[in-house]
């Protein structure tokens, strides 16, 4: 069956070539018509130490000519309840390499002239460093107020950097007006679901070094809900395949000062609800007010059986000096998790650290203007 663009609102269809980087019905995010076949769990050993291990659960063939070997984090416990997995160890210190690599696979197969991404920094850095790798000339969009450290590190990747005054959705709107340019690859790791299709390799790791079992609960920090959906992905694909016999509970972590899916989570609403503006929070990479995938983020935590929790200013920054303690530096939107579920002793769950603490510094009481 041939893999294409399938809009989950109106079902409208486009060829994976396309340079409608959103529905042009109702300018909504894509998902992939893809079925993905059992990936074996006794043949892995052998297989290439990378994420691309997982060749028939992805939408693009191997092998890659793009990789960097991201994948295959550790995962270490933390506590007899709860572990850790080490996505900040990726080759560009978050998990969000996992995604960009199958976005830049994905456009050196299509050949553009250039390819644009907007980011609150860590997908920004992951797909300016995996276009350096592809020899794609790329501009990232970011917010104005994103760390001077993410931003140096896009520059050092030979991005070109636009610094959009206001915030991620503004950021957000200015990426998306020059999408439209004839020959632009947009690396939206918001619309584009190949990106999911890459960040749904955590669970599958996860699956592996669990010997064919899940944990009771996952917990992932949700912005865009990039991390949630591909582990929803995964787990769907996994019990499709009756390779689990249980699927884990989704809990989903938001800061409490920016929070519109936890309100309406909490609400019962199927969309946001009207919630407080959005204040300002250590954890830049989670601050969304707007996501568009909220209706499926609800949805695949509702049908989960799972939850939201969310973390205040303070818990992050007890959580960051309490990891950092434990051997792990982590930048203050990584350990969100952390702050949510540390102390939870009734059941196993998962915890992703997944932006290094290089790229943001430590958070302290001045750290919020």
């Amino acid at each position: 069956m041939t893999t294409t663009y399938l809009c989950p609102a109106d079902g409208a269809r486009s060829p994976v070539d396309t340079d409608a980087w959103c529905c042009p019905v109702c300018q909504g995010p894509w998902d992939l018509d893809f079925e993905a076949p059992p990936v074996p769990l006794a043949s892995l050993p052998g297989r290439v130490p990378s994420l691309w291990r997982y060749e028939e659960a992805l939408p693009l063939p191997a092998p890659p000519l793009t990789s960097l070997g991201e994948g295959r984090t550790p995962l270490v416990r933390l506590t007899p309840s709860v572990s850790a997995k080490l996505d900040f160890l990726m080759p560009t210190l978050s998990f969000k390499g996992r995604g960009a690599v199958l976005l830049a696979e994905l456009a050196l197969r299509l050949g553009p002239e250039r390819v644009i991404a907007d980011s609150s920094g860590n997908a920004g850095t992951a797909v300016a460093a995996y276009c350096a790798r592809a020899g794609l000339p790329c501009t990232v969009y970011v917010p104005e107020a994103t760390s001077p450290k993410k931003t140096e590190q896009i520059r050092a990747h030979g991005a070109r950097l636009e610094r959009v005054p206001g915030g991620r959705e503004a950021t957000a709107l200015a990426a998306r007006a020059a999408a439209g340019t004839p020959g632009t690859f947009y690396a939206s790791h918001v619309h584009n679901p190949y990106f999911l299709h890459g960040t749904k390799t955590y669970v599958y790791e996860l699956w592996e070094d669990l010997g064919g079992h899940l944990p009771e609960a996952i917990a992932v920090p949700v912005g865009n809900g990039t991390l949630l959906l591909g582990a929803a992905l995964a787990i769907a694909e996994l019990y499709g395949h009756g390779l689990i016999a249980d699927r884990p509970a989704l809990i989903a972590v938001q800061a409490e000062a920016v929070s519109p899916l936890a309100t309406a989570f909490r609400a019962g609403a199927d969309e946001l609800v009207a919630a407080a503006d959005p204040a300002p929070t250590l954890a830049e990479g989670i601050a969304i007010p707007n996501p568009p995938r909220a209706r499926q983020i609800l949805r695949a935590v509702r049908e989960s059986g799972g939850t939201f929790l969310t973390v205040t200013e303070d818990q992050l920054r007890a959580a960051q000096l309490d990891l950092a303690a434990r051997g792990l530096f982590v930048e203050s939107t990584g350990v969100a998790c952390w702050a949510a579920v540390g102390g939870w002793s009734d059941r196993s769950v998962v915890v992703p650290l997944c932006g290094a603490g290089a790229k943001t510094g430590l958070a302290d009481s001045g750290s919020l203007t």
